[in-house]
């Protein structure tokens, strides 16, 4: 059997099947970061991310900002669990004949990106591969109460976004800002009920949200924002990497939000029970069950 048939999130699921976890594992996988049990107000969170030539990035591509989006996805990661990064290894396998300086060039995108967000890299390893890749892994830490997962969306819950959506892969996916600014805003005055960032696209995404939750959600087209590069709204539920949060709030906790001068959050729907599914409501008012799809591996 080929891995297509099952495609990556089969895979994943047979993965999850043969793992055994002891008791220090609050959450394995299945979420944007492990849980580690770290000390009385805190966990450690722990991620990691892997980009490969032809896959997530082109050969031509500028390798400063390669080494750019090789940490931002995973810091993005920790964003998603309201989390601060700490420590990182970054492991990269590199062609035989690549020069020095482009792998300083490299290797400089990485260190600007971990020094903007006082990221220690602690370590890593190197081999030789066909193609360039790169792997990071990340080690932060969140306080229990702020914890975000997919897990926690409740009914009535009001669906956010941090920012517009679509068309990323114009350029944008290779310079985006981890929204973990964001996430330690909204982590310190609001209460969370779920949170994880767009990198597959919104459909997907939400997706994952419900799935975790046991429940649907209904949204609303005329309230997605789309970015100027995008190529409407499919774009923005299907194509990914945009990197945004995805997250829900209570409805008072949500009227918070919106009340407070200078909120860039917008709405874009709302939680429902399970057995609605995912629905788009278009702007003609007509209403459909959509796929939870977007970019998948296999």
């Amino acid at each position: 059997m080929k891995i297509s048939r099952i495609g990556e999130f089969g895979l994943i699921e047979r993965f999850r099947k043969s793992i055994s976890l002891d008791a220090s594992v609050i959450k394995g996988s299945g979420d944007d970061c492990a849980v580690l049990k770290f000390d009385k107000n805190n966990y450690q969170l722990f991620t990691c991310d892997m980009l490969v030539e032809g896959v997530d990035f082109r050969p031509g591509t500028d390798p400063y900002l390669i080494g750019r989006k090789a940490l931002a996805v995973s810091l993005s990661d920790i964003a998603a669990c309201a989390g601060l990064p700490r420590y990182c290894l970054v492991s990269m396998a590199l062609p035989k004949g690549i020069s020095v300086e482009r792998v300083d060039r490299l290797s400089q995108g990485i260190f600007d990106l971990a020094k903007a967000h006082k990221l220690n890299i602690v370590g890593g390893d190197l081999s030789r591969a066909s193609r360039l890749s790169i792997d990071i892994s990340i080690l932060g830490s969140v306080e229990k109460k702020r914890l975000a997962l997919r897990s926690g969306a409740k009914k009535k819950d009001i669906i956010f976004t941090s920012g517009p959506l679509g068309g990323s892969l114009r350029g944008r996916h290779l310079k985006f800002t981890p929204r973990l600014k964001e996430a330690r805003f909204l982590a310190k005055n609001f209460k969370i009920n779920s949170m994880i960032d767009i990198s597959d696209g919104l459909a997907q995404d939400l997706g994952h949200i419900l799935k975790e939750s046991s429940a649907g959600a209904v949204i609303y087209e005329r309230l997605i924002p789309l970015n100027k590069e995008a190529r409407g709204l499919s774009d923005a539920l299907y194509t990914g990497e945009d990197f945004e949060l995805l997250f829900t709030l209570s409805r008072q906790e949500a009227k918070k939000l919106l009340n407070r001068r200078g909120n860039n959050f917008p709405p874009i729907g709302e939680i429902v029970e399970k057995k609605y599914g995912l629905r788009l409501v278009d702007k003609k008012g007509r209403e459909k069950v959509i796929l939870p799809r977007g970019f998948r591996h296999f």
